[in-house]
């Protein structure tokens, strides 16, 4: 499969290239850009062409790869399924409902694959874990609670490489980690029918969420977290007694966006579509206006 990058920043050089150059079944064709020297800067570094049109890029391939800030991503994305290409996608899929919905119709009327990369759902050790979890409340007749915390120091560590991230910044925690929390609480306790959020210290936000099976969640969500305090913390209580998620199980994010490019290959229908990236994209946006 001919796939394209779009995007140039730090995720793009140390986990899409990767693992799209290194891919059996991947023809690396191209990157785009916002800015020409480091499209060029990229494609020299997976030994690819630099392309100074995103159009152009999105003729030439079968499928794109994006690794955008969300109010970036969608607008490609959308143009890209409208072109018939299959997508696979960051998170979060957009900054606004709007936007997302765009992206997942076009997904829709195109008939195309598409994928959003959340890190734990396609990292084998943990996708398995969520799994188990989600297998065990179906078995046991449910969860009561879940917790998933995502203490991030990306502003507060030294020489993190998204401290520059102007919309991570304008946006915080609850977009950027908030992500990774829902793709782990909704598989396994069912979608959200109630929002609540409240600020923390920082840009911490705490979110509580009603689920469609009984079941209640917390997450704490900051990249504003001292670092020695940094990490994630996962569990489930109920019925099946308590499951924390274990240290050290996710892997690196290069050999999970592999197993999303075997996803991708495979064409079949996948939970991490645009239509779940849509879906917690309005989660998000409930807890933001419950804040203001």
């Amino acid at each position: 499969m001919r796939v394209g990058l779009l995007g140039t920043g730090p995720w793009a050089r140390s986990t899409h290239g990767p693992a799209l150059a290194a891919h059996p079944g991947v023809e690396f064709t191209g990157v785009w850009g916002r800015r020409p020297e480091a499209a060029a800067s990229v494609a020299a570094l997976f030994g690819t062409r630099a392309y100074d049109d995103a159009d152009a890029l999105i003729a030439d391939v079968d499928a794109v790869a994006v690794a955008l800030p969300p109010a970036f991503q969608a607008p490609l994305a959308a143009r890209a399924a409208r072109a018939g290409r299959h997508l696979l996608l960051d998170k979060p899929l957009a900054a606004t409902v709007e936007d997302a919905r765009a992206v997942a119709d076009a997904v829709d009327a195109a008939g195309v694959t598409s994928l959003v990369f959340f890190t734990l759902r396609f990292a084998d050790g943990s996708a398995r874990w969520i799994e188990e979890q989600a297998e065990a409340g179906r078995r046991t007749g449910g969860w009561f609670t879940g917790r998933a915390d995502w203490y991030g120091a990306v502003f507060s560590a030294e020489a993190s490489p998204y401290a520059d991230s102007p919309w991570r910044r304008e946006k915080g925690g609850l977009w950027d980690v908030g992500p990774h929390a829902l793709s782990v609480l909704l598989p396994v306790l069912g979608d959200a029918t109630e929002v609540r959020a409240a600020r923390g210290p920082g840009d911490a936000v705490q979110l509580t969420l009603r689920h469609d099976s009984g079941a209640s969640s917390t997450s704490l969500l900051t990249l504003t977290a001292p670092p020695p305090a940094a990490g994630v913390a996962v569990e489930f209580r109920g019925t099946p007694g308590v499951a924390a998620y274990p240290e050290g199980l996710t892997g690196s994010a290069t050999d999970a966006m592999e197993r999303a490019v075997d996803a991708l290959l495979a064409g079949v229908p996948h939970p991490c579509d645009a239509r779940f990236g849509l879906r917690v994209t309005e989660i998000l946006a409930q807890a933001e206006a419950a804040l203001d």
